[in-house]
């Protein structure tokens, strides 16, 4: 097998072995017994922001282990392993308690696989002398279509509602932790300085960076949009799967049966979205993309709001479409903004920190605060959740960071930006 099939099956296993159970959970959890009791939004909340939490520490931890003491692919191979073993014993849990601490030790080992298998790609790409930015894009893709797979898996084998959502994932996992162990190998580096100090290995010096005002407000907003780029993988598929209790759908609809393929166009939208980005950033610059991303982020909630699966099957399929610019257009510009503004010296740092701010902090605060939000201000007296005030309420919010953010953040663009990226 070739060196770039083998990496692009990494990728593939990479997303699908997430992909099997991050859109469905919901799901599984508010269709089961787990969700029994007072305060399910919020117990679910906090169980999914360990993905935010794990993310906050294990992706440095593992970087530093992989830079100093072991072979990268082993570790990535072992990580994959115990996170298979950890979801196998996800159906055995009977209370949301514990739930929480299972997927909390699951996210730990799989959360720092996302950036190792990057590290692992490019080492092994450089060292077979090839063109990394030509030849990894097309690997990568292959992960979103990876987590596509799963997701249609999921759904067409029946396990949307149950913990066999979490076997597929888990089994898939274990296959490839052992299938890492056959990649070529990928030892620290020997260049790294041995003096390096814990403060410049967690990438911690990028926190100088909140004493400029300007890159303090783009923080901020980062943390703030992070808020809501979890939401609809939180509950998309359960909104969808919630229809079967209105008279006017039942179950037999096919949004209710098909929900889990039907949030797969937001990924696939995604695909599709990464190829426009160099063109917007062009005639747009920075500024105005990452704006459209948050003006994605109303319309894709607002849509949802107002969608449903006979007359409004439209709405929650351009949703769908829409998520590809409201995710795609902020990461990656955000991404861009920190390399064209930073200093070199500190750039990998504020990177991470960007990420951290997205991705973890922000992740964690909307999920917690939107399962509060929900059991407090959006669940019924019969347990039924008002999905359409929900989505509506995330889209004020997205709405307001989007205007704040437009009077707010000042940021001219100019042409030569993307030259400066280009080099």
């Amino acid at each position: 097998m070739s060196i770039k099939l083998r990496l692009t099956l990494m990728s593939f296993l990479q997303f699908f072995v997430w992909g099997a159970w991050l859109i469905t959970i919901a799901t599984y959890f508010f269709n089961s017994p787990l969700a029994a009791g007072e305060n399910a939004g919020a117990k679910f909340g906090a169980i999914f922001s360990t993905l935010a939490l794990s993310s906050l520490f294990m992706p440095a931890i593992t970087g530093i282990i992989a830079d100093k003491w072991m072979n990268a692919e082993k570790l990535y191979g072992l990580l994959h392993i115990c996170y298979g073993l950890v979801l196998f014993y996800v159906p055995k849990v009977t209370d949301p308690d514990t739930l929480y601490y299972v997927i909390f030790v699951a996210m730990i080992f799989y959360m720092p696989t996302i950036s190792l298998s990057n590290s692992i790609a490019y080492t092994i790409l450089k060292n077979n002398n090839y063109d990394v930015v030509k030849v990894f894009p097309p690997i990568r893709v292959w992960g979103t279509i990876g987590f596509i797979v799963a997701m249609w898996i999921t759904n067409l084998s029946g396990s949307k509602a149950n913990a066999n959502q979490f076997i597929i994932a888990a089994v898939m996992a274990i296959l490839l932790g052992i299938f890492a162990f056959t990649l070529p190998k990928c030892p620290p580096p020997k260049s790294i300085a041995k003096d390096a100090g814990v403060i410049d290995q967690l990438g911690l010096r990028g926190f100088t960076l909140f004493g400029n005002y300007k890159m303090a407000l783009f923080f901020m907003f980062s943390m703030l949009l992070g808020g809501a780029l979890q939401l609809t993988n939180m509950y998309g598929d359960t909104f969808l799967d919630d229809f079967k209790n209105n008279p006017l759908y039942g179950p037999e609809s096919f949004v209710v049966k098909y929900s889990t393929i039907i949030m797969s166009i937001s990924q696939i939208s995604e695909t599709v979205f990464i190829l426009t980005i160099p063109f917007f950033l062009k005639r747009f610059g920075i500024k105005k993309v990452m704006l459209f991303s948050m003006l994605a982020w109303v319309l894709r909630f607002g849509l949802f709001a107002y969608g449903n699966p006979a007359d409004g099957l439209w709405m929650i399929v351009l949703s769908c479409i829409v998520y590809g610019m409201a995710f795609d257009f902020f990461n990656i510009s955000g991404s861009l903004f920190v390399e064209t503004t930073t200093d070199s010296s500190i750039r990998s740092s504020a990177q991470g920190l960007f990420m951290m701010m997205t991705n973890g902090v922000g992740a964690y605060l909307g999920s917690q605060i939107s399962g509060y939000a929900i059991d407090e201000f959006f669940t019924l007296g019969n347990g039924t959740k008002d999905w359409h005030q929900i989505w509506l309420s995330f889209a004020g919010y997205a709405l307001a960071i989007a205007v704040l953010f437009m009077l707010l953040f000042k940021h001219e663009h100019k042409p030569s930006e993307m030259e400066n990226i280009s080099h």
